[in-house]
C-alpha cells in the first residue's frame, strides 16, 4: 500500500513541477508562446483557469498523498528512538578477536568395561 502511495505521489510531484512550469508568470496562460487567436479552442484566458484549476487539484493531492503516507509510517521508526542516543560504533582495530570455538565430537564417546 506504501509503495502505491509512494509512486502515485512521485508522478503527482512531477506533474505539478510540469503544470507549474508552463504557467506564465504574470497570469497571462501557457508560457509558451502561442498566438491565441478567434479560432483557437481556449482563449489565453481559458487557458490561465483551466492551468490553476489544475494546479489547485495537484496541490491538493499532493498534500493528501504526503499526510497518507506520513499517517501510514508513522510507527515504523521506533518509539522515541534518536541516533543521538546510541553508543558511538567501535572500530576494526579495537575490537578484540573472539575466541576460537572448540570442535565437539560428532559421536558420543564408547563406554568401556
Amino acid at each position: 500500500m506504501t509503495t502505491v502511495l509512494l509512486i502515485l505521489h512521485a508522478f503527482v510531484t512531477l506533474a505539478l513541477i510540469g503544470v507549474v512550469l508552463i504557467q506564465r508568470s504574470e497570469g497571462g496562460g501557457l508560457g509558451i508562446g502561442t498566438s491565441a487567436g478567434m479560432g483557437s479552442f481556449m482563449t489565453g484566458r481559458g487557458t490561465a483557469n483551466l492551468l490553476t484549476r489544475t494546479t489547485a487539484v495537484l496541490a491538493t493531492l499532493f498534500m493528501l498523498l504526503a499526510l497518507a503516507l506520513a499517517l501510514l509510517n508513522r510507527g515504523t521508526a521506533g518509539v522515541g528512538k534518536s541516533i543521538l542516543e546510541e553508543p558511538p560504533a567501535t572500530t576494526q582495530g579495537t575490537q578484540t578477536p573472539a575466541p576460537p570455538a572448540t570442535p565437539k565430537p560428532s559421536t558420543p564417546p564408547v563406554p568401556t568395561n
